[in-house]
């Protein structure tokens, strides 16, 4: 952040944004009511008692490809929502799977690609 008064005296302040490699958010939401899925637009046809859904938020936003790659490649794991544009992934599935995906994306981050990554909370 730079600042500098201009000739009438008021402060002018620029702000530059630089995106790190980062992963800010990865969540594991443990058997969610139905509700939640139907207001995602995820697959309802699911048995709601054992599912799983796995929410990561990454930074460069091209990220999110990469992590949707893992996360299908990783566990048997629906790919509910992967936006390169803002960085957010959505995966559902069974909990051991979601979680197995989210912990194989972040464990890539970090130790091969040199992401600064935030600890994998659940609830």
């Amino acid at each position: 952040m730079d600042g500098s008064q201009n000739n009438s005296g008021q402060m002018r302040i620029v702000q530059e944004l630089v995106a790190g490699k980062e992963i800010t958010l990865a969540h594991i939401i443990g058997g969610p009511l139905p509700i939640v899925y139907q207001k995602l637009g995820l697959n309802p046809e699911i048995d709601y008692r054992t599912s799983a859904i796995g929410i990561m938020n990454l930074t460069p936003p091209e990220s999110a490809v990469i992590a949707s790659d893992i996360a299908v490649k990783s566990g048997d794991v629906y790919l509910g929502f992967a936006d390169r544009f803002s960085g957010t992934l959505i995966i559902t599935g069974e909990i051991a799977e979601v979680t197995s995906s989210i912990q194989e994306i972040v464990d890539y981050f970090r130790d091969t690609l040199g992401y600064v990554t935030c600890p994998i909370t659940k609830r």
